[in-house]
C-alpha cells in the first residue's frame, strides 16, 4: 500500500483508539466503585496479555528477538507507571484536574521529539498542540491547584508522552504484535505490586466481569496494537495530537450513556481539537516546496514506518 494511504490508516486507527479510550472513563468510574482501582488494573492487562498471547501462539508468529524485548520491555515500564502514577495521583485530586493534566502529554511529546530526538517542530504544530492543549483545557479544568495528586498526574503525563516518543522511535509494523504482548505484560507487573498490598479482588458479577472483558480486550490489547502499529507510520508528534480526541470522545460517550448534559465545554473544546488535527494533517500540504526546490523532508514527517530510515534497533 503506498505510504500516504498507510499514514491514513495509521491516524484513522489512532482515532478509533481515541475514541474507544473515550469509552472508558464511565465504565471504569462505575467499576471502581467496587473493584480497587489497581486490582482492576491488574485484572485487566493481565487479560488483555492472555489475549494476545493466545493470538500470537496460535498464528505462531511470535518473536521475542532483542529488537522487540528491550524497547517493549521499557515501553511497557513507562506506560505501566503512568498508569499506576494517573491512578493515586486521581485518588488526590479532582477528575477534572487530572483529566486536563495527563491530557498535557499533548505538549510534552513534541517538547520531548525535540529533546531526545532533536526533531525540529514546526510552527503550524506548535499551533495545532496549542488548539489541542486549550480544547482539553476547555473539556476538562474547572480551577486548578497545585498538589500531590497534581503533580503525581503530571508525572503520569510526562510518562505517557515518553511512550508515545518510544513507539515512534521503535515501533515496526512487522512486529506490532510481538511488541504489543511485551508491553502488556510489563505493565500487569508493574501494577501487579499495589495490588498485591491487600490481595487481588475479582470483579464479583457478571456485568462487571463483562465491563473489565471489554477494557482488557478492546480498550487494553486492541488499543495498544493500533498504538504500536499506527505510530510505525506517523510521527510522534502528530499521533499525540490526534489522540487527544480521547476527552472529546469521553464526553461524547458521557452525554450519550452516562446521561450527562451536552455543555458550550464540550462544543467548543471539541472544536478546538478537531481543528487541531486538520491543522496537523494540512501542515505537510502547506509546507510543500516550490517548484524547481529540491525536495527536502522534513525530519519530523519520517516516521518509522519508512524502511529507508528505520529507527527499530537493530541487534
Amino acid at each position: 500500500m503506498p505510504r500516504p494511504r498507510m499514514q491514513a490508516l495509521a491516524m484513522a486507527s489512532l482515532l478509533v483508539m481515541a475514541a474507544i479510550w473515550g469509552s472508558t472513563f464511565f465504565l471504569i468510574k462505575d467499576v471502581v466503585t467496587r473493584v480497587p482501582v489497581t486490582d482492576m488494573l491488574v485484572v485487566r492487562f493481565a487479560l488483555a496479555t492472555a489475549a494476545v498471547a493466545l493470538v500470537l501462539g496460535l498464528r505462531r508468529q511470535l518473536v521475542l528477538t532483542r529488537d522487540v524485548v528491550v524497547p517493549g520491555t521499557l515501553l511497557g515500564l513507562v506506560f505501566g507507571a503512568a498508569q499506576v502514577l494517573q491512578t493515586y495521583g486521581l485518588e488526590r485530586t479532582s477528575a477534572s484536574i487530572s483529566g486536563f493534566v495527563t491530557g498535557l502529554y499533548v505538549v510534552i511529546t513534541p517538547l520531548l521529539t525535540w529533546v531526545l530526538l532533536r526533531h525540529r517542530v514546526g510552527t503550524l504544530t506548535w499551533v495545532a498542540v496549542l488548539l489541542a492543549t486549550l480544547g482539553l483545557g476547555v473539556l476538562s479544568l474547572d480551577g486548578f491547584t497545585v498538589s500531590p495528586g497534581a503533580l503525581l498526574t503530571l508525572a503520569s503525563a510526562v510518562c505517557y508522552a515518553l511512550h508515545i516518543v518510544g513507539l515512534g522511535r521503535w515501533s515496526d509494523p512487522r512486529t506490532a504484535l510481538s511488541m504489543t504482548a511485551v508491553q502488556l505484560a510489563v505493565v500487569t507487573l508493574v501494577c501487579l505490586p499495589p495490588a498485591l498490598l491487600d490481595g487481588v479482588q475479582l470483579p464479583a458479577t457478571a456485568p462487571d466481569w463483562g465491563r473489565v472483558l471489554y477494557l482488557a480486550l478492546v480498550a487494553g490489547a486492541l488499543t495498544m496494537l493500533l498504538q504500536t502499529w499506527a505510530q510505525s507510520q506517523v510521527p510522534a508528534t502528530r499521533a499525540a495530537v490526534v489522540m487527544s480526541m480521547e476527552p472529546v470522545f469521553g464526553a461524547l460517550f458521557a452525554v450519550a450513556l452516562g446521561g450527562e448534559v451536552f455543555t458550550w465545554r464540550i462544543t467548543v473544546g471539541g472544536l478546538s481539537i478537531l481543528a487541531a488535527m486538520y491543522l496537523v494533517e494540512l501542515s505537510p500540504l502547506l509546507r510543500r516546496p516550490r517548484r524547481g526546490d529540491p525536495p527536502v523532508r522534513h525530519p519530523e514527517e519520517s516516521g518509522a514506518g519508512d524502511r529507508g530510515g528505520s529507527w527499530t534497533l537493530r541487534s
